[in-house]
């Protein structure tokens, strides 16, 4: 959902193929984004717009979630009753009420209902018995849903985030904002900017904590338009109904927009602001914005939360300093001078004079997470395909038409902001100011936008061991974190709360050496090849990290957690078509697609497993993995991510049994596999060695237990951050074996 959706995409690149060659050539080598961005206006067709928009939102809105149709109901109710409801049906539509309120998060006011409706009830016992009784279990049904809604725990997400507010940086960078002094900006003519290490840094440091300077909720997987079915409704749920649109924060209970049936948010608060800085703009286009992508609607929200005035005062001063010519275009050799959208009448005598600022820094000096340093990401416009730049193009003419039109328009719906008047972010006059500004944005992101992720826990309440994996929330650009550069093999973990990013070393990082984190391509998850190939395609760099270049010059052969073994003594097999055993003295040798034939059986036989295992078949699923088991020994490697799997199902199998002393053998094993295939420092070593801590604290086996634990809380500290629900729970755990063996808690 970063581009525009599938339909829309394919239907602008059949539009490309149509394009006359020489309109082609004119958009690949314009050397502009305005010399762009104007022939894809000239080529923008609006009723097509349209059509696919009302298709998209139809099918991205669940029927079942729509706050919208709960305000109606209410509204409905209120009529009903000041226009003569029969008397004797009353008691059925003040239980409706009370469901509207409960679903709305409206609970006080649903207990006065429910309240007044028992009253009446014992003033006036209107119902037949059988009604009544039907009466009173749907009461007591909502009054244990408003106790859980009432008594609910707060959940990771918000605890999380006031955590991360409350936790300050050891000491102020003068230079970056959000970043601690161990930390300095530096510039290099290969390398860019980048953040160097001013002393040595420990493990688990916090470098970096960041607000994101724009955020846009993701909203899930929408379901394939299919034909005829256009008026079909999506009931699933996605992030977009439980998570606040502004602070992505985690809620059961939803504040709708009253405007649209999309927007939702933890507040009234949070509505109140979203409003104000942009969703009174954003409210009329939800359909269009869902057509067209995030990170179209992330560059419509940059300039939204700057002020349009602001960004097209930032784009003419620029412009007007390189003599007109495309301040888009990172290779200009003309220099251009930051500026500080926030401060821009300074004089330029505040400017150190000699060596030029390093851009995106403000007159002082100093880099901060505001405009211009977004502006001064660089949007790699020559090295974006010609069919990329015409699709971002053309999106950001529907939404600037759009725009438009709806500014012309009188708002269908007026929040009020604190000062009683309604407010809308203001538009300049130049469509094309803005438009620009937009374009230049979108193709930024593909560089410079961050994922903003959280971690999900599968399995019921009375699962013995949970699983984690990690899940994407939201696209987000904070300009501090986008200072570091890539490594396949990253010396610092970046965590999420709410939208805040935190950045703290993953090792010991010496004094003069660079902070690098990883942009997905990691040596653990594949082979030099393939991330070489990744990052070429969407950062246009090609590698050349420690890790990369020590892969390059190994020989070549299957890592660990892929390679096969002898069957005789068990060494790793080696070689292409026919592998032979890398034991000199060893004769055993043979072809490699027989041995991957036994390997696709053998993955079938564990999936067959694990659903087994999944059913509560626990008996059947042990027997089966440990066949398994039995096969892969003669074949595999001790780390094969295969063996992994083996003992993982079985850790758990023998978990829900409650033998704590064979799960935790087999949990070790999957620890041993883990690491070997991610590392002893990564978030899936930490998520195993947390599954691991389970098992031992639930066998009491103190000494154990307490080891792992430390060694998982160590690791997660860094990836998932102090107050993820893991760490907390290791902690828990920690201080309930402590007290059981009295041992001193500082041992």
């Amino acid at each position: 959902m970063d581009l525009p959706v599938d339909e829309w995409k394919s239907y602008l690149l059949d539009k490309w193929a149509l394009l006359p060659k020489a309109v082609q050539d004119t958009i690949s080598t314009a050397e502009t984004l305005s010399d762009i961005f104007r022939h894809a206006s000239s080529l923008l067709q609006e009723c097509r717009i349209q059509d696919l928009t009302l298709r998209v939102f139809h099918c991205a809105m669940p029927i079942a979630l729509q706050p919208s149709s709960i305000w109606a109901c209410l509204k409905d109710i209120v009529r009903a009753g000041m226009h003569g409801y029969p008397e004797r049906l009353q008691p059925k539509m003040m239980l409706r009420k009370t469901e509207c309120l409960v679903n709305l998060g409206r609970l006080q006011e649903a207990k006065q209902t429910i309240a007044a409706l028992e009253s009446s009830l014992t003033a006036k016992p209107t119902l037949l018995p059988s009604s009544h009784q039907i009466l009173q279990r749907s009461l007591h049904h909502l009054k244990v849903k408003i106790q859980e809604k009432e008594t609910l725990p707060e959940t990771f997400p918000a605890a999380l985030g006031r955590a991360f507010e409350d936790m300050a940086l050891g000491e102020e960078n003068r230079q970056i904002s959000g970043a601690s002094r161990s930390v300095s900006l530096h510039t290099d003519p290969l390398k860019g900017r980048h953040l160097v290490a001013t002393k040595d840094i420990l493990p688990g440091e916090l470098l970096v904590k960041e607000d994101a300077f724009v955020s846009v909720l993701n909203p899930g997987e929408m379901p394939p338009l299919h034909p005829g079915l256009e008026n079909k409704w999506e009931t699933r749920v996605t992030n977009g109904d439980l998570y606040c649109h502004r602070c992505l924060r985690h809620t059961w209970a939803t504040v709708p927009c009253g405007g649209c049936s999309y927007a939702k948010y933890c507040s009234q608060e949070c509505m109140q602001k979203a409003w104000e800085c942009y969703h009174s703009t954003e409210c009329p286009l939800g359909a269009l914005l869902l057509t067209l992508g995030v990170f179209c609607h992330v560059a419509l929200r940059m300039t939204l939360l700057t002020r349009f005035e602001d960004v097209d005062g930032v784009l003419r001063m620029l412009s007007d300093e390189t003599g007109n010519k495309d301040i888009c275009l990172p290779g200009n050799k003309n220099l251009v001078k930051t500026l500080d959208y926030t401060s821009q009448g300074e004089s330029e005598e505040n400017c150190k004079k000699g060596e030029p600022p390093v851009p995106g820094c403000s007159a002082n000096g100093k880099y901060e997470s505001n405009y211009n340093a977004i502006f001064s990401l660089l949007p790699h416009t020559e090295k974006h395909s010609p069919e990329h730049k015409f699709i971002c193009a053309v999106s950001v003419a529907a939404l600037c038409r759009q725009l438009r039109a709806a500014s012309s328009q009188t708002q269908t719906v007026s929040f009020k902001s604190s000062t009683g008047r309604a407010v809308t972010p203001g538009l300049c006059a130049d469509v094309t100011v803005w438009g620009l500004a937009m374009l230049r944005h979108m193709l930024q992101l593909q560089c410079n936008a961050q994922a903003i992720t959280s971690v999900w826990h599968t399995g019921s309440k009375e699962s013995i061991i949970t699983e984690s994996r990690q899940v994407r929330l939201a696209t987000g650009v904070f300009p501090v974190v986008s200072l570091l550069n890539h490594s396949c093999s990253p010396n610092t973990g970046v965590s999420f709360a709410s939208t805040v990013a935190t950045v703290r070393a993953a090792q010991h990082i010496r004094r003069g050496q660079e902070i690098v984190h990883c942009y997905g391509p990691h040596e653990s998850r594949m082979g030099v090849a393939e991330r070489r190939r990744k990052l070429s395609s969407q950062y246009f760099f090609d590698c050349s990290c420690p890790a990369c270049h020590t892969e390059t010059l190994r020989a070549a052969a299957e890592p660990r957690w892929e390679a096969f073994c002898c069957s005789t003594c068990r060494a790793l097999m080696q070689g292409n078509d026919v592998l032979s055993c890398s034991n000199e003295s060893c004769p055993e040798s043979v072809s490699k697609d027989h041995l991957v034939s036994r390997l696709q059986d053998l993955q079938q036989q564990v999936c067959g497993a694990q659903k087994l295992l999944r059913n509560g078949k626990l008996e059947q699923a042990i027997q089966q993995l440990l066949g398994c088991r039995e096969a892969a020994e003669s074949f595999l490697s001790a780390e094969h991510t295969t063996v992994g799997e083996i003992e993982d199902g079985l850790g758990q199998a023998y978990a829900a049994l409650g033998d704590w002393r064979k799960s935790a053998a087999h949990v070790q094993k999957s620890v041993h596999v883990v690491e070997a295939r991610h590392g002893p420092s990564s978030v899936e070593i930490g998520h195993e060695l947390f599954k691991l801590a389970q098992v031992l604290f639930n066998g009491l086996a103190v000494p154990e237990a307490l080891n792992t634990i430390r060694k998982a809380e160590k690791i997660l500290l860094v990836q998932c951050g102090p107050e993820s629900d893991e760490v907390q729970e290791l902690r828990e755990m920690k201080s309930c074996l402590l007290d059981l063996s009295f041992i001193p808690s500082g041992s």
